[in-house]
């Protein structure tokens, strides 16, 4: 089993370490790039008030 987790017996495969590395810092880029998005879009709703954010009730027809 701990030959199919490392690949071979030679350990680590250093293709597959530079990419976890590659994905671990893409996946940070992204967790980063979601909270400052977060916070724009606070700030803007927080510009545009909170009557705006309300949705609009349609009149009942009888």
């Amino acid at each position: 089993m701990a030959k199919a987790i490392l690949g071979h017996v030679g350990g680590p495969d250093h293709r597959m370490v530079a990419e976890m590395r590659r994905l671990q810092q893409r996946v940070h880029d992204l967790e980063a790039a979601v909270v400052r998005l977060q916070e724009e879009n606070d700030a803007l709703a927080a510009e545009v008030g909170h009557d705006l954010l309300m949705p609009v009730r349609e009149p009942v027809l009888a």
